[in-house]
């Protein structure tokens, strides 16, 4: 018999050798009254589907949709649902789940005969993946040799999956199936699609968004928000992948094989700098416009997106076109430390707007802005006060006054200014790279990674650390970022194709510095899996100002 200790209300009871979770699930389910549907769980810290079976001792902890690794698992779920609605109702069509967007996933849809996607074809879908769900039909997991799976795939004209496949190093596979429908997904699903109760699906553009449960409550749709400019800055960087030829991880990989690898660090970065000169080219046409000349230049953008490197850049383009960029620091206008904001645990809320004092920074910002000397106080971070030492402001005929900051575009900071004399810029890596036409890669996976290796190589906090404060840094970013990046005058994806073939490089070593008997080796395990999808490659050829630079190091900017 088998020890089996649920975490979740930290009983042991015995169970027979090769019992499944889901049996596990039932002993303990009455008296664990979980307030949501349970959708997956974690063994010894590692994310597994409900019908994995066990045969040795084991920690279990039971997941539902409101924990990242469950609403994973549902989503991975719906997407195979509606991939499998799609092929049935329009035999022969494509299904890209390309990325999130407005709080759900937005997919590209191609029928057969090329034919607009209609309102009574979303109709047909969402009618096939309620009888799919309504039979309750179950998912089931094969196991087989790299050369099997290799060979279905093939059979389906699954290119992108065979690449994936043919250059992840592995020796043994799985897939799953659906009914008659054959799929890869690079982490578990729910037993059955009975399991996925809330979701919607309607037509985006030209393609589908399919929504998914709310985060806080999934036993509800989370609130659609429409995010235009979003869209646009994903649709532009598809558009490229295509051009390119590198839409998802095995077209990486096989570009790195064939030694092409410095050839796309280079036209990636070529790239980036091509928008930030336009950037820059746009800010100076604003500038020397007659009447309400731009002078205040806003960035923000959530953790890890390469702001700073961003405003480095800009700085030297906007050299380049003849002005003078002058770096604004609000966090000199810090309120006094025993005057912050506190969560309800106790702690300090640095990330709370009214850590600002928005009033004296606007009144300031006004003044910049007419032309008069102001003096600016300098946030003492020992003393935790603000102080004022003399240091004094003032814009000349050719400057440009640039703010960078997580509220930057926070109408409160800068409310004693026109709005015709700001530029604004939103800031993000906004990943449309994906692992093969049906796994998509979370836009926050990407920045988790960047993070882990730059607090770790700065020695500021080790990978299970910065894992553990993630969750609060993505829930301040919901609260003061995301609301305000659609009225950005431009969005600007700092996102790289190459790039986790890179951060590969760097991230293994980090990654497996996290204990398994801790909650962070969940993340950090999964991780470390999606990660060894990609051939690593050395960041040799990465050019000291790339944006790269600011988390693996070697930067020739000071920060």
């Amino acid at each position: 018999m088998l020890q089996i200790r649920c975490k979740n209300n930290n009983k042991t009871r015995s169970f027979p050798e090769g019992t499944s979770l889901l049996d596990v699930w039932q002993e303990f389910a009455d008296e664990l009254n979980m307030p949501f549907p349970v959708v997956s769980a974690k063994v010894n810290n590692v994310s597994q589907g409900l019908k994995f079976r066990l045969y040795q001792n084991r920690d279990v902890e039971f997941i539902d949709a409101s924990d990242g690794s469950g609403r994973r698992v549902y989503a991975r779920s719906l997407c195979f649902v509606l991939y499998k609605a799609t092929n049935d109702v329009f035999p022969g069509s494509k299904l890209f789940i390309e990325h999130p967007l407005s709080r759900g996933i937005y997919c590209n849809f191609k029928k057969k005969d090329n034919v607009p996607l209609t309102d009574d074809d979303v109709v047909k879908i969402c009618q096939r993946m309620q009888e799919i769900i309504d039979a309750d039909m179950p998912f089931r997991r094969t196991e087989a040799t790299l050369e099997e799976a290799v060979r279905v795939f093939t059979e389906r004209g699954f290119s992108d999956k065979v690449k994936l496949l043919e250059t992840s190093g592995q020796v043994y596979t799985y897939y799953y199936t659906l009914g008659d429908t054959i799929d890869y997904y690079y982490g578990p699903l729910v037993p059955s699609a009975g399991y996925l109760k809330v979701w919607g699906l309607e037509r985006y553009h030209e393609g589908l968004l399919l929504r998914a449960p709310d985060k806080n409550n999934p036993l509800v749709l989370a609130e659609k928000v429409d995010q235009p400019r979003t869209f646009e800055v994903f649709a532009e960087k598809v558009r490229w992948d295509i051009i390119m030829r590198l839409s998802n991880a095995g077209d990486v990989n096989k570009a790195i094989l064939k030694g092409y690898g410095s050839e796309l660090i280079q036209v990636s970065e070529a790239l980036q700098e091509k928008k930030i000169v336009k950037i820059a080219e746009e800010i100076d046409e604003r500038f020397h416009r007659k009447e309400n000349p731009v002078r205040l230049i806003l960035i923000t953008g959530p953790s890890s997106s390469g702001k700073s490197t961003f405003c480095k850049r800009l700085s030297v383009q906007l050299l380049a076109c003849g002005l003078r960029p002058m770096s604004f620091s609000t966090d000199d206008y810090f309120v006094n430390r025993l005057d912050t904001p506190k969560l309800p645990n106790g702690q300090y809320d640095f990330d709370n707007v009214e850590t600002v004092d928005y009033k004296l920074l606007g009144d300031h910002l006004s003044r910049l802005m007419k032309g008069e000397t102001v003096e600016v106080p300098e946030y003492n971070f020992v003393t935790g006060k603000r102080e004022y030492n003399g240091k004094r402001l003032h814009l000349s005929g050719d400057s440009v006054l640039i703010i960078e900051g997580i509220h930057a575009l926070n109408p409160l900071l800068t409310q004693g200014v026109d709005d015709s004399l700001k530029y604004k810029i939103y800031i993000s890596a906004l990943t449309s790279i994906s692992l093969d036409a049906h796994n998509w890669i979370p836009t926050q996976d990407n920045r988790l990674l960047r993070r882990i290796i730059r607090d770790y190589n700065k020695g500021a906090y080790s990978a299970r650390e910065t894992i553990s404060q993630w969750k609060s840094v993505c829930e301040a970013e919901d609260q003061w970022i995301f609301p305000f990046q659609e009225t950005a005058d431009v969005m600007f994806n700092s996102a790289l194709n190459i790039e986790f073939a890179v951060l590969r490089t760097h991230a293994e070593i980090i990654l497996a510095t996290v204990p398994k008997n801790c909650p962070e080796y969940a993340e950090a395990h999964r991780l470390l899996r999606f990660i060894h999808y990609f051939i690593p490659i050395s960041d040799k050829e990465i050019p000291p100002t790339s944006i790269m630079r600011e988390f693996v190091g070697g930067s020739s900017f000071k920060y």
